[in-house]
């Protein structure tokens, strides 16, 4: 992985001497933060060497660096998911390109469905802990990169005094925050109705398709995270109705004003 990293490096260092201490990766339908963006340069995943390529329709595939509100950050817009056929170390591998360039927070976004009743879609959920059901892990295998502890504690893998101030952050601009627990999952599919409730009852608020494998990485790495997800739709097995990507895609796109003043407000606090 070394020669693969410092071959993506040289070529982003070559053509950028940005280097932004916050990285942002951005969900479905959750890429209206870029629009806020002063753009400095971008690149396409696929002109970057080594760089997983994202295959999902809706998401841009570019790598942004830039300022917001003044405060340099870097941006994914668009992610990569295990069910495009990636392993869990391709997921991770741009965060460990992140923390080479300086990145020490992480503000990561998704859309999930929502297993808490008292949840309703285009709630944003901020995430407070996190069940992996997705059976790989960025860190199995051999330690090649060597930049963190072989058995990384969890503890506090979403960063609890970046919670807090996004509660502070939300309570201010009148925006109603829930809080819990994300699980991944491997999709394509959405759950069976039977799913949806061992979801729930081992513990989950919302599941979705991503996130996990970034989030242990940065974990490992030592980056700071502050995790978002945006309910788009809902998985109350008792109430089970058809989904629609069109609805799903609505749904983040009415949440996306809010959660983009709650991002802006925190880059500007780091």
């Amino acid at each position: 992985m070394k020669e693969r990293l410092n071959q993506t490096l040289e070529y982003i260092c070559n053509r950028t001497d940005l280097r932004p201490r916050i990285g942002i990766i951005l969900g479905t339908g959750l890429d209206g933060l870029v629009k806020k963006i002063k753009i400095k340069k971008s690149f396409n995943y696929s002109d970057i060497p080594n760089f997983p390529v994202s295959t999902v329709e809706f998401h841009k595939g570019r790598l942004v660096f830039g300022y917001l509100n003044n405060r340099p950050v870097l941006v994914m817009q668009g992610r990569f998911h295990y069910y495009e056929g990636y392993s869990a170390k391709e997921i991770a591998f741009p965060v460990v390109v992140m923390k080479k360039l300086g990145v020490k927070y992480l503000i990561i976004s998704n859309a999930a469905g929502g297993l808490n009743p008292d949840f309703k879609p285009s709630d944003i959920m901020v995430i407070t802990d996190h069940i992996n059901l997705l059976f790989d892990n960025p860190l199995r295998g051999p330690d090649e990169l060597k930049m963190g502890p072989r058995y990384p504690d969890m503890y506090n893998c979403y960063d609890q005094r970046l919670i807090t101030q996004t509660e502070h952050l939300a309570q201010r601009y009148g925006i109603f925050l829930k809080k819990g627990i994300y699980v991944a999952v491997p999709g394509p599919n959405l759950e069976t109705r039977a799913e949806y409730r061992f979801l729930r009852i081992i513990g989950a608020d919302a599941v979705g398709m991503s996130t996990v494998p970034e989030v242990i990485m940065a974990r490992y790495l030592g980056i700071k995270v502050l995790g978002f997800s945006v309910i788009t739709d809902m998985g109350i097995a008792d109430a089970l109705k058809p989904a629609s990507i069109v609805k799903i895609l609505l749904a983040a796109k009415k949440a996306e004003p809010k959660l983009i003043k709650l991002v802006e407000g925190i880059v500007t606090r780091l």
